[in-house]
């Protein structure tokens, strides 16, 4: 009796145990997802397009240690990304998973079993809510500034190559790679405040962008009336993954900073971020200054692509598409005219043999319709 009664107890645990086996199995399956790479012009290749890959993926906070493991190439097309691998903190990779849950739920991860990389980078980087929430940029700019404290010493722009405003230029001492730059925009007049832009170096050597409104609330995009600071993607490309010093020449104003003090303290900030991102161990090198444009040429040639690129993306004939799209006009990217002849998204997305998860319509400037998956 007393066995009867031990193996009923074993088996009712067992049960319990393999109950509970699918929730372990599909946190596993969830955490990884798997790209397909389509060539986007006569000189792309798989690996220019990884390097842009990690790049996106650095831009949202993954560290990317060395140990290849994080990032595979399982054919000539076909990349498979192991999240919990990426060194994101907990908070950025339990975002990024619940975006990529999103994505597998698509009728074109359901169809494909992969989703096309530069519609990933696109999720990652395109709207600005998605990419605060991952990065983790404060919801206020209150939050934001109790994790810091400003110094005393003010600059300040009245010539500036981005907005028309004035602004006052504030920072945090620099502790390793731990740093605030806040952008004040001020009417040049009045003197009123318009908007905050804030940059802050992290700790995988990247820089995290926030823009807030004249009450500190955290928005999605500069007020092009002001600035043509745009979304943080483009923040992004502007900054190329460093602070800027001044390209123009500034009036000094009595009470703030000279023009050559300013100067000084941002070269001497970009010099001790360099320092202390020799030191990271990762699959990013920041030497190599350019390698970001991969990135960007990732998500341009999704968001205007080819007929060509299309053909690959939607496993059509060429001809079959150029049929599609005869009555959409093209146009040529004069930042990068070798794309060829190319549509915009979310004109083509409608001719799609399936639905997609949705990106906003533009990765750099306000959208009409910017996505807000994670929230």
């Amino acid at each position: 009796m007393k066995i009867k009664i031990l193996l009923i107890i074993i088996l009712i645990f067992g049960f319990f145990s393999f109950s509970n086996e699918p929730d372990i199995y599909t946190t596993l399956t969830e955490s990884k997802i798997q790209l397909k790479w389509n060539k986007a012009y006569t000189d792309d290749s798989i690996d220019k397009s990884l390097i842009g890959l990690k790049w996106a993926l650095s831009f949202v906070g993954a560290t990317l240690p060395t140990n290849n493991e994080n990032i595979i190439v399982s054919n000539d097309t076909l990349i498979d990304i192991n999240l919990k691998k990426l060194g994101f903190s907990i908070q950025a990779e339990q975002k990024v998973i619940e975006l990529v849950n999103k994505i597998k739920k698509s009728e074109e991860y359901q169809k494909n079993k992969s989703v096309d990389m530069g519609r990933f980078v696109s999720l990652l980087l395109g709207s600005s809510n998605d990419y605060y929430e991952i990065i983790g940029t404060p919801s206020t700019l209150q939050q934001l500034l109790s994790n810091y404290q400003l110094l005393p010493s003010k600059g300040y722009i009245n010539n500036s190559m981005v907005a028309s405003t004035h602004r006052l230029v504030q920072f945090s001492k620099q502790n390793g790679l731990n740093q605030l730059y806040i952008s004040t925009e001020l009417d040049s007049i009045s003197g009123k405040i318009l908007e905050y832009e804030t940059i802050e170096i992290i700790s995988n050597g990247q820089l995290r962008f926030g823009i807030y409104d004249e009450n500190g609330l955290r928005i999605q995009v500069a007020n092009s009336k002001h600035t043509a600071a745009g979304k943080p993607a483009k923040c992004m490309w502007c900054h190329e993954s460093a602070l800027n010093p001044l390209f123009s020449k500034q009036k000094n104003i009595q009470n703030y900073l000279t023009e050559a003090d300013l100067q000084d303290q941002i070269k001497s900030d970009i010099e001790n971020i360099k320092t202390h991102r020799n030191k990271l161990v990762s699959e990013i090198d920041f030497n190599q200054k350019q390698q970001h444009t991969y990135t960007e040429l990732l998500y341009i040639s999704f968001m205007e692509p080819s007929a060509k690129r299309l053909s690959l993306e939607w496993k059509l004939p060429l001809e079959d598409v150029e049929k599609l799209l005869s009555g959409l006009p093209t146009h040529i990217y004069k930042e990068f005219p070798f794309l060829g002849n190319l549509y915009h998204r979310n004109e083509v997305e409608k001719y799609a043999p399936y639905k997609s998860l949705t990106v906003s319509s533009s990765i750099r400037e306000f959208s009409n319709n910017e996505v807000n998956h994670l929230n």
